[in-house]
């Protein structure tokens, strides 16, 4: 989605690694903006927002006008001034077709060279090669290069290729994603193939409970289909595993010493089912993630193997030991993984026991993971990156159930961030347990009650502090008086709830299936052109899960004063992904109304339509929806939305907590359209769900949409706009 401004606006292998047979044969075994400050500066606390008049380029104006135009006419200037902005955004296609040629241009002077390898494509820089000089130097100089990040570079999934970015001449460039965005994209990838199994998966157990109704009194063959169907796999977490290595969509799918790029001490998973896609660590069960034999050439022929690389300290061992900076862990095997998790028998100094002797004896650090329980995932824990840990010590002993263990002591390395988990407690932030906590206090309750959770204001920045104000806290969208609303739609016949998508009509416009799981209270599988939800007309009720996004707010969110950025808005609660946070309410206008308006920051155009049909550069999204039925695309004398959003949502006066949600080049939250009481198009609401598993006390924020100078001010300059949204691949402008 968009934004469009109004002056200023929101919007818009190895054999250590599974495989997939062997994964799937393993499933039945258990599991142990500023608020539309744009993220400029501001920094007074009696004027929030910095009042700023410009309007919007088109596309085309974007390309023709020069940097710095003279000013012009006084009759051009008022008839610019008069023209309605749209939404702007970089153009998808073009882009993509210039970083092409550039490629092209490269690899005919020779600067790069392209390999094929294993089926896939390897890119080599040419300008770093560790194994040129490895031959030369000892064991411990080999590792530090390894910690320090500075590995040759490998190959990059498909998902994970540069982008392009303008330079101020206008010029694309190619830009390399970094380290933080291809584990995000990676850990988002991840979460669709999820959700997707989880929607088989709650596919499969309706069809089991039909088939074991139907399967009471004589036998039938749908009592038979129970019978064979009721023992099949269960976890979609390893399902999801095994399509990404199906589809060689893992993220360093070669195991290293040393921390992960893009992977910071103090990085939260969700699952262990993350830490494999990412090349964490790659056992899904193992606590010691370790290199074989398969790694005993090339550049690493000077270690000794096994090596581990990474451990999982989860309390599965009774005679584990960890006291923060220092642990003492206990070997794998003799463990009875399906009973009392106790040990049965000796361990035995091979695989992983044997990889971290190896470690010991050639001073090789490795990754330490913590796992802490946690109500927020769907596995009953989350796992914390802890930092590089050193073995200093091995021995084999008498453990508490009377059988051989090997025990390993490991220190924490010198210089690395401060540890955020300990033996006791798992601590991600301090989160208010009564208001009386909250520290810089400047409202209880924004909403007024409204809300049937309420939420906070703080201020710890201004001198004296002082809350939002200059707008009225609203529920639910209104409506200005030249806007008529569409009739409802014709609803569906489904009765309670929805259960069968081949029958619902709702569901049919959706591709003939829910967009939603049921899972931690509904969630979207993946972001989609337009998502059509059951409204007012149909037969089901309000737990229907294709009303996901109808249902009050269920976090506990608090805005929040920040130094550079404004108002900001955070949440309490863990957010997993694809669920609904918020809907941005307002007035709903026509946008030729609002386009005179000056010093409002918080229009928010509707351009759903726009980018179902892809106009101005934006990007498409999935289409697993019924085109002919939404009226707006079909009518003959609709060119008049061609190019320009017809309504937008206006929350300069009126509005509610979403109207405080910065702009982020990296953001946590997206914008999806939804309908339900009508099909309208161009009417659509407008929904922000999470991108990603969001942990507590993190900023949410999206992406506006903005395209770098396409923002022109009254006398037709180019205005530009930092950006402090703090990115790891931020802009450095909004606009």
């Amino acid at each position: 989605m968009v934004v469009v401004p109004s002056p200023k606006c929101k919007g818009g292998t190895q054999s250590s690694i599974p495989t997939a047979t062997e994964l799937t044969a393993q499933m039945d075994s258990p599991d142990p903006h500023l608020p539309h400050s744009h993220s400029h500066s501001q920094n007074s606390s009696s004027s929030p927002r910095v009042k700023i008049k410009y309007r919007k380029r088109s596309a085309a104006e974007a390309e023709q006008t020069p940097p710095t135009p003279p000013p012009p006419p006084p009759e051009e200037n008022e008839m610019m001034s008069s023209r309605r902005r749209f939404s702007a955004r970089i153009k998808a296609k073009e882009r993509v077709e210039k970083e092409l040629l550039v490629r092209r241009r490269v690899e005919l002077l020779g600067a790069d060279h392209e390999e094929e390898n294993g089926g896939r494509i390897r890119k080599r820089a040419g300008i770093r090669n560790s194994s040129s000089s490895a031959g030369n130097r000892d064991k411990q100089q080999l590792v530090e290069p390894k910690i320090l990040g500075l590995e040759k570079e490998k190959e990059m999934p498909e998902q994970n290729k540069p982008r392009t970015n303008a330079t101020s001449e206008g010029q694309q460039i190619s830009k390399p994603k970094s380290d933080h965005a291809k584990v995000k994209e990676t850990l988002r990838l991840f979460n669709k193939y999820y959700l997707q199994c989880v929607q088989e998966e709650e596919k499969r157990c309706r069809r089991e409970e039909a088939d074991k109704k139907a399967a009471k009194g004589p036998k039938s063959k749908k009592g038979a289909l129970f019978e064979a169907t009721k023992h099949k796999a269960k976890r979609p977490d390893l399902k999801a595993i095994s399509k990404m290595l199906e589809a060689r969509e893992t993220l360093y799918p070669e195991k290293r010493f040393g921390n992960i790029p893009g992977i910071d001490v103090g990085h939260q998973f969700y699952s262990r089912a993350e830490m494999v896609v990412v090349g964490f660590h790659s056992h899904w069960l193992n606590g010691i993630d370790y290199m074989g034999m398969s790694y005993s050439k090339g550049e690493y022929s000077n270690y000794t193997f096994p090596l581990a690389v990474s451990i999982v300290l989860s309390g599965m061992y009774e005679d584990d030991l960890d006291n923060a900076d220092n642990i003492v862990y206990t070997g794998q095997g003799g463990q009875n993984l399906t009973g009392n998790k106790r040990q049965i028998r000796d361990q035995k100094l091979e695989r992983g026991n044997l990889a971290l002797k190896n470690c010991l004896e050639q001073c090789v650090p490795v990754r330490v993971v913590r796992g802490h329980e946690s109500a927020s995932s769907y596995c009953g824990k989350v796992y914390t990156y802890d930092g590089l840990y050193k073995v200093v010590q091995y021995w084999a002993e008498k453990g508490i159930s009377g059988f051989t263990v090997f025990k390993y002591r490991l220190k924490r390395l010198e210089g690395q961030p401060v540890l955020t988990t300990n033996q006791v407690q798992f601590i991600y932030g301090r989160v208010p347990q009564t208001i009386s906590e909250i520290r810089g206090l400047v409202c209880e309750d924004i909403t007024g009650g409204l809300e049937d959770v309420p939420i906070p204001a703080t201020n710890l920045v201004d001198d004296p502090p002082v809350a939002p104000t200059g707008y009225t806290y609203c529920k639910y969208i209104k409506v200005a008086k030249n806007v008529k609303l569409p009739p409802n739609a014709i609803g569906c016949n489904c009765k309670g709830s929805c259960v069968d998508p081949k029958t619902c009509s709702c569901a049919m416009l959706n591709g003939s299936d829910f967009p939603y799981v049921h899972r931690d209270g509904g969630r979207l599988i993946e972001a989609k052109d337009v998502v059509f939800e059951c409204g007012p007309s149909c037969g089901c009720g309000p737990s229907c899960v294709n009303r996901t996004s109808q249902r009050v707010l269920k976090y506990r969110l608090e805005v929040f004063r920040t130094p550079a950025k404004g108002w900001a808005v955070r949440s309490w609660d863990f957010i997993p992904s694809g669920a609904p946070v918020c809907e941005y309410i307002g007035i709903l206008r026509r946008t030729e109304d609002v386009d005179a308006i000056s010093g409002n920051d918080y229009i928010f155009d509707i351009d759903c339509l726009q980018t179902m049909k892809g106009l101005g550069g934006r990007e498409k999204r999935s289409r697993d929806v019924s085109i002919l039925a939404i009226n707006s695309l079909d009518k003959p004398d609709d060119q008049r939305s061609e190019s320009v959003p017809e309504f937008c949502i206006d929350a300069g006066s009126v509005g509610n907590v979403a109207r405080f949600i910065n702009h982020s080049c990296g953001p946590n939250l997206f914008v999806q359209c939804v309908l339900s009481s009508h099909h309208d198009i161009k009417l659509a609401r407008i929904m922000l769900f999470a991108a990603d598993n969001i942990p507590p006390l993190q900023e949410l924020t999206y992406d506006y949409g903005y395209a770098l100078d396409s923002v022109l001010s009254p006398d037709g300059k180019v205005r530009k706009m930092p950006c402090y949204c703090g990115a790891a691949d931020c802009r450095k402008r909004l606009f």
